[in-house]
């Protein structure tokens, strides 16, 4: 079966835990996109959640901005997979979508806090 590391982290606080999600609350991750905002109770945990990214089993990272859960040569400037010490440099570089697969093998996630309603 499916299982993902859940790196979950807490904004208020700035701390953030690990855990292993087996089975069928794995199987509820599958198809979640980037930025879905899901209840945790389904996964056995209070509150709300939203994926923030994550990483398959060879360490290529999520993004946002591509589509689907395979892998995809990217031209990069900046953003989540590529580093850069030189001004204006750009780079192709292999990156995983943004859905979750079988393929994942962490998802980060934060608890998801309301904005509070101005009066």
């Amino acid at each position: 079966m499916v299982s993902f590391k859940l790196v979950l982290s807490d904004p208020t606080t700035g701390k953030s835990e690990a855990q292993e999600v087996k089975d069928a609350s794995a199987q509820l991750l599958i198809g979640r996109k980037i930025g879905d905002v899901i209840d945790a109770t389904t996964i056995g945990l209070a509150g709300m959640i939203m994926i923030t990214g994550g990483s398959d089993k060879a360490g290529f990272p999520m993004r946002t901005d591509v589509m689907g859960g395979g892998k995809n040569y990217v031209l990069m400037t900046r953003g989540v997979g590529f580093k850069t010490e030189e001004e204006g440099s750009k780079k192709r570089r292999l990156v995983r979508g943004n859905t979750i697969t079988e393929e994942t093998y962490q998802v980060n996630a934060k608890k998801f806090v309301d904005a509070p309603k101005a009066s």
